[in-house]
This record gives structure tokens, C-alpha cells and sequence, in this order.
């Protein structure tokens, strides 16, 4: 009787753990890795023990947005599209402002949520309020320069912008419904 030789059915493996590491390699070599940035907010210098002025409730502009996501502006509850234009007469607008001479830089937008609000919503309306500065900002250079606000150079974007700067005022979330 004849002896059988039995190859061997394994499979050589010592080169997987190599393509294993040069696959790795290169998926974090070609991978980007996006960073949130978030909301990007300047906040005012930090001065120590000064007491805020006292605003009159007139150049206060109230938008609230309860836990269901509701928004409630000036005590009424409105609809997302109509914040915008909402938020740009209310800045605009010389009859409901204390200190009328000059008006855009007395009026304060108070933004105050809850704490079952979503993220999501609060986006969206920060966006609004900051979208209606930003028409605001191109209304007042196409009236005085005839460009759009991206197209003025660094001085006359300030000038613009000190003439109606952005005050938002965020409040602490609170629990109302």
C-alpha cells in the first residue's frame, strides 16, 4: 500500500496584519475630520463690578421659544418665516424705540429658551435674527455705497455696522412652557 501525502489547506496569513496596517495608514492620511465650530458669538470685554445701564423695555425686542419649539415674539406667537422681518421692523422701526436719533443702536433682540427646546430650533432662530442684521447690513450699503455689505472693504463694513450693530442678548434656559 502506497503512503499519502496531504497537502496542507491553511492559508498563509503572515502578510494580512501588513495590509491591515497600510490600509489603516491610508484611510487617516486621506480621511478629513470636520471640527463643529459651533455658534460663533464676540462677547463684550469683561470689566469688573460695572453696573449695567438701565434699558428701557421699549428698545427690548423679546423672542422666546418654549419646550414644544413654539416661538413666542413681543407676547405673540408667530410662525419661523415671519421672524425676519419681524426682527428688521423692530430695529428699523423709529416710533417704538426710546432715543430715536439714533435708533438701530438702542434696540436690543433678547433671545431666551427653554431647556427642553431643541437644538435644532435654536438654530434656526439665531440664524433668523442674525440673517435680518446681515439684510439690514445690505440694505444700508447698497442705499449708501451701492454694493452689497461683502463687497465694501473692512472700514466701511464698521461704519456700517456701528451705525446698527448686532445685540443679541441670550438669556440663561429656563423651564416655561
Amino acid at each position: 500500500m502506497k503512503s499519502r501525502k496531504f497537502k496542507s489547506t491553511s492559508v498563509d496569513a503572515s502578510s494580512t496584519a501588513d495590509i491591515a496596517f497600510l490600509l489603516l495608514i491610508f484611510f487617516l492620511v486621506t480621511t478629513t475630520i470636520s471640527n463643529d465650530q459651533g455658534v460663533l458669538v464676540k462677547l463684550p470685554p469683561y470689566v469688573e463690578n460695572q453696573e449695567p445701564e438701565p434699558l428701557p423695555a421699549k428698545n427690548v425686542f423679546s423672542v422666546k421659544i418654549n419646550g414644544n419649539n413654539e416661538l413666542l415674539v413681543e407676547g405673540t406667537q408667530i410662525e419661523m418665516e415671519e421672524l425676519r422681518q419681524s426682527a428688521k421692523d423692530f430695529i428699523m422701526n423709529p416710533d417704538k424705540l426710546e432715543n430715536r436719533p439714533d435708533k438701530p443702536t438702542k434696540a436690543i433682540v433678547s433671545l431666551m429658551n427653554d431647556r427642553n427646546t431643541m437644538y435644532g430650533t435654536y438654530l434656526m432662530v439665531y440664524n433668523e435674527l442674525k440673517g435680518a442684521y446681515n439684510e439690514l447690513w445690505d440694505e444700508m450699503a447698497q442705499q449708501k455705497h451701492d454694493r452689497n455689505y461683502d463687497q465694501l472693504s473692512a472700514t466701511m463694513q464698521r461704519q456700517i455696522r456701528s451705525a446698527i450693530p448686532l445685540v443679541i442678548s441670550e438669556a440663561e434656559p429656563t423651564d416655561f412652557k
